[in-house]
């Protein structure tokens, strides 16, 4: 299957509606009536996550990081102002969840799912002319269990209206593919809903131009049609691109598509679709190729919150945090475990991801919110999506892919991650259970082997002997990949695959383009071997060296997806308080580097050397040094089984005198030599690293440990410096001016330092932001959640001496000057100041 791609519509009629909203975390049944005026409730502007706004508490539950819900009203006033002629859409891009949607005390929809988006014709239900209506939505989040992750509660993804002809281009009604694509010219097919709501017949030309990323048009076509009152057609186009410009993860080049519907001489509309044209192939022997390229995918998992701002995720949030993975040499992200926003999506296209947007955690049956795996307790707090499944799967399937399908950066579609846990039998089926009771313990052992304890023979004897079930996993599969086909047939259809053992027999790889495996390295070559016709790869995996060995020792493994990125809020357990996040990621919460992300930038980066080092006393280091002076580990391989959370490594130097200590450097030089105050302690080879880890015992002396590396002919140096007493916090901003566009973001990050301006990264405090000019805060963070009571404060303690802050721009051109101190008064930063300059940017 060779794939050409697509892009994402925009329309200059469609108006962001995020502003001037009303909102109160309360319920009444006369806040929906028109007699009824919210105005006395906060004023807002949207997305908006009200269960970030709250104290986190150990009194709730782990799985959603010991964060609140309830329910909350959200409310905004305007007067119409479309014509007889004209039709009004409102669009929710993701609303946090069991949502009902009101108009002028009309209740006119209802959705349970808070992540695929939704549509209303609000044409006949607004008022006439000129006169006021008001559109509110009740959000009902009292089932603040209901996940195994952080949610968030309210309208947490942006709103839009639509306002158009009533011969018009629906909502979501262009799709753009790129069949045919070679060095000399690309075939781009664009196949356009047309839709007349005028009560007689409606004549128009359809208009396509091409353009380039100058703005040249260099391709167009003309499609006349005719369109019988009240019906819907779809018009096909076919236009040439002459040597076209590819888009790539290293150079995402894009194109725009402007669609004109024209009666006459009046142009009805205009719909700009930005697309890209590329090619993927996935070959069950070769892996993964991108535009005739061969490359592995270097991807990560990323959950929709982002820390201090919740899952109302401001797109320079996300753009700092890829920008970070970019840097990192990833190349690809998993939506985990939902679809992802409009706006993260246009930001993966612009940067060069590659995106496997996932559908669903749970289908027919649930999974257990607070422990994973198939559900065990039964109450009302844990009630999750998989009782709306059946009625809306299909059309939040469908809703996601037409909003969605457009965009260069998705190249899989994922029907489920580990859904094999909820349905009975499976765990049975794999031999590594008992599946005797509820309550059965997994068999670590049987997980780690090579071959599983079952062969298929086996497998299929147990499913030929198990009970008959009301649902299926194969059948359920089959009929999500069925829907995910007829809508879009240029995209691999994949899932993430926890218990293939058994999913390989139960029809469920099956309707599978990729099988994605969850956490299954060891068994690699046992499934090549047993099912050497199915394409493979991993699709979430331990942020581990042996993770990557495995892909780089296996041509037919695409690629991987590490859990995760960046840690997550949630999934934690009762006993883990006041841990409320999943701290696995190379970056932290607040987007901090660890030392995993310096080890997998040095598995990633080919085109460029990487070098980092980090310490530990001798003491607390995973490693040990042998009478012979070689380092090993403490625990044998325990490479080979490393856990998710990456070692207790510093980012410092500073140790007690003659203190023995371990120095990690995490690099792709070939060779690396160490030196601590001017003096070389050794060189060393990759070659010999059998952990892809440099190591050196070296005896704590103040001063400076200095690693310089060699990689062909290039050379690259890093050092740790022992700093002094804490004297100052100095602060750096990540921008130096922002538009008043109420949307642009800076992150402020504050360092302890010496006297000499020298980090100081042993010592912690707590420190307290001071911001001077219009904003709106954001919040704090400092990555290590258990020393977090609210992001909102703007009081923070510091993790390795450092911490962060964010603050976004309102409509008020200003200035900001931004500086901290130490609660006690005793420590000062210096003040930056960011301009927030007038928003002079004309959307046409």
């Amino acid at each position: 299957m060779c794939i050409g791609l697509v892009g994402w519509s925009q329309n200059k009629n469609l108006k962001s509606f995020n502003d001037d909203w009303y909102f109160t975390l309360s319920d009444a049944p006369e806040y929906a009536l028109t007699t009824y005026s919210p105005t006395d409730w906060r004023k807002l502007d949207l997305p908006h996550d009200w269960s970030i706004e709250l104290d986190f508490s150990e009194d709730l539950e782990g799985c959603t990081a010991f964060s609140p819900g309830g329910i909350g009203w959200y409310s905004k006033i305007f007067n119409t102002t479309i014509e007889d002629n004209q039709k009004c859409y409102i669009i929710f891009d993701g609303v946090y969840n069991n949502a009902d949607f009101w108009i002028n005390g009309m209740k006119i929809g209802n959705h349970p799912y808070g992540y695929a988006p939704i549509y209303y014709d609000l044409t006949h239900v607004l008022s006439p002319k000129g006169q006021e209506n008001r559109f509110s939505v009740r959000v009902d989040h009292s089932r603040y269990a209901d996940s195994r992750w952080y949610t968030g509660s309210g309208i947490y993804r942006n709103v839009e209206i639509l306002i158009v002809d009533k011969l018009h281009i629906p909502v979501w009604g262009v799709f753009v593919t790129t069949p045919k694509v070679e060095k000399e010219h690309a075939l781009v097919d664009l196949q356009i809903d047309i839709k007349n709501d005028y009560e007689g017949t409606q004549k128009a030309e359809i208009i396509t131009e091409i353009l380039n990323a100058e703005g040249k048009v260099v391709s167009t076509s003309t499609s006349d049609i005719t369109l019988s009152a009240k019906t819907k057609e779809v018009i096909h186009q076919e236009i040439e691109v002459k040597n076209p410009a590819l888009w790539d993860v290293d150079a995402p080049h894009l194109y725009k598509a402007k669609t004109i519907v024209k009666r006459g001489e009046e142009v009805l509309e205009e719909r700009v679709t930005t697309f890209g044209i590329r090619t993927t192939v996935f070959d069950k022997d070769k892996g993964f190729y991108l535009n005739g390229k061969n490359i592995k995918i270097k991807g990560v998992c990323l959950h929709h919150d982002a820390g201090l701002v919740g899952t109302a995720v401001p797109k320079d949030v996300w753009r700092r945090r890829l920008q970070k993975l970019k840097d990192g040499g990833c190349n690809a992200i998993r939506s985990a475990h939902n679809p992802a926003s409009d706006e993260f999506l246009d930001l993966c296209d612009e940067m060069g991801f590659l995106v496997q947007n996932e559908f669903y955690d749970e289908w027919d049956l649930p999974k257990d919110k607070r422990f994973n795996m198939h559900d065990k307790d039964v109450d009302y707090i844990t009630r999750g999506h998989s009782e709306h499944f059946q009625v809306w799967a299909e059309t939040d399937l469908k809703n996601t892919m037409r909003a969605g399908r457009n965009h260069p950066s998705i190249f899989q579609w994922s029907i489920g991650n580990e859904i094999e846990w909820t349905y009975p039998g499976n765990r049975g089926a794999t031999g590594i259970f008992k599946e005797t009771n509820k309550d059965d313990k997994m068999d670590w052992t049987l997980w780690r082997t090579e071959i599983p304890p079952h062969t298929p023979e086996e497998v299929r004897e147990f499913w030929k002997n198990f009970p008959e079930q009301t649902f299926t996993i194969g059948e359920t599969a089959k009929i999500l990949a069925d829907w995910t086909r007829e809508m879009d047939t240029t995209r691999y259809v994949t899932a993430n695959c926890i218990l293939p053992t058994s999913s390989f027999e139960t029809g469920y790889t099956d309707v599978l383009d990729v099988v994605g495996f969850s956490y299954k390295p060891h068994k690699y070559n046992y499934f090549k071997n047993t099912y050497p016709d199915k394409i493979m790869m991993g699709t979430e995996n331990v942020p581990r060296y042996y993770e990557w060995k495995a892909v780089m020792e296996n041509d037919f493994i695409a690629g991987l997806f590490l859990w995760t990125g960046v840690d997550y809020m949630g999934e934690r357990r009762q006993h883990q308080w006041p841990l409320k996040v999943t701290n696995e990621g190379p970056l932290d919460l607040a987007g901090f580097e660890r030392g995993s992300y310096h080890m997998f930038k040095a598995l990633w980066r080919d085109d460029i050397p990487v070098i980092s080092m980090y310490s530990q006393s001798a003491k607390k280091s995973i490693y040990k040094v042998l009478k012979d002076g070689s380092i090993v580990e403490k625990k044998k391989d325990y490479w080979k089984l490393a856990p998710r959370v990456w070692q207790n490594v510093n980012p410092h130097w500073n140790y007690q005198k003659d203190e023995k200590t371990i120095v990690e450097v995490y690099s792709n030089c070939e060779e690396v030599e160490l030196f601590q105050n001017g003096k070389s302690l050794g060189k060393q080879y990759l070659k010999d690293q059998i952990d892809y880890t440099y190591k050196w015992a070296v005896d704590y002396k103040k001063g400076k440990i200095v690693a310089k590396g060699k990689k062909g002919k290039q050379k690259a140096t890093t050092q740790l410096e022992t700093a002094g007493e804490v004297a100052g916090i100095k602060i750096t901003a990540d921008r130096e001016s922002m538009l008043a566009n109420n949307t642009d973001v800076t992150h402020f990050v504050a360092q302890l330092v010496d006297k000499n301006g020298k980090p100081v990264k042993f010592e912690e405090n707590e420190m307290i932001f001071e911001v001077e000019g219009n904003h709106r805060f954001l919040g704090t963070d400092c990555g290590d959640s258990r020393k977090i009571e609210n992001f909102k404060n703007n009081q923070v303690a510091t993790s390795f001496g450092q911490c962060l802050m964010a603050a976004q721009a309102t409509k008020v051109p200003t200035e900001l000057k931004v500086s901290a101190r130490s609660v006690d008064g005793k420590l000062v930063s210096n003040v930056v100041t960011i301009k927030i300059n007038k928003n002079d940017i004309i959307i046409e």
